[in-house]
């Protein structure tokens, strides 16, 4: 009995001892010091050398043919076959008939206007040759000179009143503007390329009836195109005609030179931009070919060209001083889509030429120069 009060009191003393070790050992045991790691991020810089920038204006459009004409049927008839088969991507030179439609009725009855003018002149001649034979001779010239199957010369010029009425009085003016008028219309019959070009759109075939009024294609000059591009009114001011533009197709695997051909005076009301249209001329081009433009407006003086992205707040950007940034205001000139124009900064400055995430004046850095300035 004695022995088990000794051994409860052992193994108590023993607990004991230990929880008292164990909080000594707690409370003088020696933690290290955590290391506290300083980063210092490194900014890509540049030196700012003021100098002149070109500003260019960007846009972009499809191309459209300078000169394109809408072929239209003034008259009606059968579409005859000719030659070249009247279809889009067909070539013809100025001059060259497009589209000619059977005018065999309308022919006759053009001729039969010119026979009666040229029977109404022969009758008179007799009465010309005793009444007025100061005139005779010349009536005589023109008569022998009518060819048929030619455009119906002009009348001879009238030199005196009793002329005048004598001619006049006999119809022959009338018919004669009234065969004018059937020969003009006869013309329509026939529809002549006025330049050299390409059909883009036939909408009749050969054997075709045409109706007046009809349209039957599209036909345009591939030698020099247009684009036509809005521009913000703000830079209306910069552009000039006969400025050099230069333009590039979408995938930027082909480049070509234009000029401002035109300008437009007033302002759009909803979108607040100014149409301008720019002139080009290739052999590669084909109408609708989507190109973006670059537009050499003006030079700025005394000004430096950056990342959009450097700009904080819109009117400051960071420069380095003793390896911390600061901000200081500058005044941009000209936004484009990644790059800005801005002045009022001091030549030698330090600015950063790449943008920081989380960058804020104090903070330090260490300034490594861009390649572009490395020497």
């Amino acid at each position: 009995m004695l022995r088990k009060i000794i051994l409860s009191f052992l193994g108590l003393a023993l607990v004991i001892g230990s929880v008292f070790l164990s909080v000594y050992l707690v409370e003088n045991k020696k933690r290290p010091k955590p290391r506290t790691t300083k980063i210092v991020k490194a900014v890509y810089v540049d030196t700012v050398a003021n100098g002149t920038v070109p500003i260019r204006i960007e846009a972009s459009g499809n191309l459209i043919a300078r000169s394109r004409v809408e072929l239209f049927a003034e008259v009606q008839g059968v579409f005859k076959p000719a030659k070249k088969l009247f279809r889009p991507g067909q070539i013809y030179k100025k001059g060259e008939a497009l589209i000619r439609i059977d005018a065999a009725e309308y022919y006759a009855s053009v001729q039969s206007a010119k026979s009666n003018l040229y029977n109404s002149i022969a009758a008179i001649m007799p009465d010309l040759r005793l009444d007025y034979p100061d005139v005779y001779d010349k009536w005589l010239t023109y008569l022998r000179s009518f060819d048929m199957e030619k455009s119906t010369p002009e009348l001879p010029k009238m030199t005196s009143e009793t002329e005048n009425y004598f001619i006049t009085g006999r119809g022959i003016v009338s018919s004669y503007y009234n065969v004018k008028n059937l020969e003009q219309r006869l013309s329509k019959y026939v529809i002549s390329a006025p330049f050299n070009g390409i059909l883009t759109n036939a909408l009749v075939t050969e054997g075709s009836l045409v109706r007046n009024g009809q349209k039957l294609g599209d036909f345009i000059d591939t030698s020099a195109y247009e684009i036509e591009v809005a521009i913000s009114k703000t830079y209306a001011s910069m552009l000039k005609v006969g400025e050099e533009v230069s333009l590039t197709t979408l995938d930027g695997s082909s480049t070509y030179t234009g000029t401002v051909a035109r300008i437009n005076g007033s302002v759009d009301l909803t979108t607040q931009t100014i149409t301008a249209f720019l002139q080009v001329a290739h052999p590669d081009l084909r109408e609708g070919i989507y190109l973006e433009a670059e537009i050499a407006a003006k030079k700025e003086t005394n000004a430096i060209q950056i990342n959009r992205g450097l700009l904080f707040g819109n009117d400051q950007i960071f420069v380095v001083r003793d390896t911390l940034l600061d901000l200081i205001d500058v005044k941009p000139v000209y936004f484009s889509d990644k790059e800005v124009v801005v002045k009022g900064i001091p030549d030698g400055e330090v600015i950063v030429s790449k943008p920081v995430p989380g960058a804020y004046a104090g903070m330090v850095v260490k300034p490594v120069q861009s390649a572009r300035n490395e020497k």
